[in-house]
């Protein structure tokens, strides 16, 4: 049942489980019980990130769970968080680190990655704004930044370090400076965002890559009316009754079986049960090409405000913003 099982070797020789619980957007009065029950049925890799502003609860569960005289041992979950756009700053990120252990009531995480290689203006406010809805940002090089997170794996803090939402050349310009490689990119991936490209660029080089919103988020702020349903796609429906699956766990194995790690985000049950249940069948090399065919290259994670009544990209303007380039 466990999923501990269905790993990848990162760099560092560290095993990264294939399936994790992913944490964004999950309210607070909800986490606590999601990742409990998530740690029961077998999950042992939980996504975290400061951003979303529900870790201390997450520690709560986590020291509930974990520990000497407990079912599950600190040093068999994997803990992934994130450093936030506005602590960027060198001197900033050791802190921000030590916050996040704070709250999620940990000595040391197993994965800390810089949430996006732009930076937002110093300070605790999250998403400073000016007068006009526009965000007030920073522009601290994340080379900087990585060379400050260097120093936390020095120290035992963290033991693995890595990038997310990082473009194919972001992710070269750190490792030209990188003492510590990066091991992990975080990015948005699923069938119609395949990241075919990107994917290939990272593994040349040493990094795993972990596919957020890997069912296409279906509950995120930013909808077009417009827009493709990835779980309702033909194609994949078809597979589902073939394997007797769901949707969701046949684009789940998709996923692992190329060696995408992947961490869909639910707080219901049966569905963080579901997701974590995809190491029982495996699917054929045609059925891996016909999904890796329906890319559209469909992001669904772009954040946008609204700015003179029109929706905008949110960090567009800014000279590191990763989504300008083709990957």
């Amino acid at each position: 049942m466990s999923a501990a099982c269905d790993f990848v070797a990162l760099h560092t020789g560290q095993k990264m489980p294939l399936i994790g619980l992913g944490t964004w957007k999950s309210e607070r009065g909800q986490v606590k019980e999601a990742v409990k029950y998530a740690l029961s049925v077998g999950y042992r890799h939980i996504d975290c990130a400061a951003a979303y502003s529900n870790e201390a609860e997450i520690g709560e569960a986590f020291q509930e769970c974990l520990g000497p005289n407990k079912v599950i041992k600190r040093e068999d979950l994997f803990v992934t968080s994130k450093l936030w756009n506005t602590k960027h700053h060198p001197d900033d990120v050791e802190p921000a680190l030590r916050k996040t252990l704070g709250d999620l009531k940990l000595d040391y995480l197993d994965l800390y990655l810089m949430h996006w290689p732009h930076a937002f203006e110093r300070g605790d406010n999250l998403f400073p704004k000016n007068p006009d809805n526009t965000m007030r940002y920073d522009y601290t090089d994340y080379k900087d930044t990585w060379k400050a997170m260097e120093k936390l794996v020095e120290k035992g803090l963290v033991k693995a370090i890595g990038l997310s939402n990082f473009n194919s050349r972001q992710i070269d310009d750190v490792l030209s400076v990188a003492t510590v490689k990066p091991a992990v990119l975080q990015v948005e991936c699923h069938p119609y965002l395949a990241q075919n490209e990107l994917i290939a660029h990272c593994q040349k080089r040493g990094l795993v890559v972990t596919a957020y919103s890997p069912l296409g988020s279906p509950d995120r702020m930013w909808k077009h009316p417009d827009e493709p349903v990835l779980l309702e796609e033909p194609g994949i429906k078809k597979l589902a009754e073939k394997y007797n699956k769901s949707p969701a766990q046949i684009i789940l194995r998709w996923q692992v079986q190329r060696k995408v790690v992947a961490i869909p985000k639910s707080v219901t049950p049966a569905r963080i049960q579901q997701n974590v249940q995809v190491f029982d069948f495996s699917l054929t090399e045609e059925e891996m090409s016909h999904i890796g065919s329906l890319n559209k290259n469909w992001r669904y994670i772009v954040p946008m405000i609204t700015v003179n009544g029109k929706l905008v990209a949110r960090d567009a303007g800014h000279p590191y913003y990763p989504f300008n380039d083709p990957y």
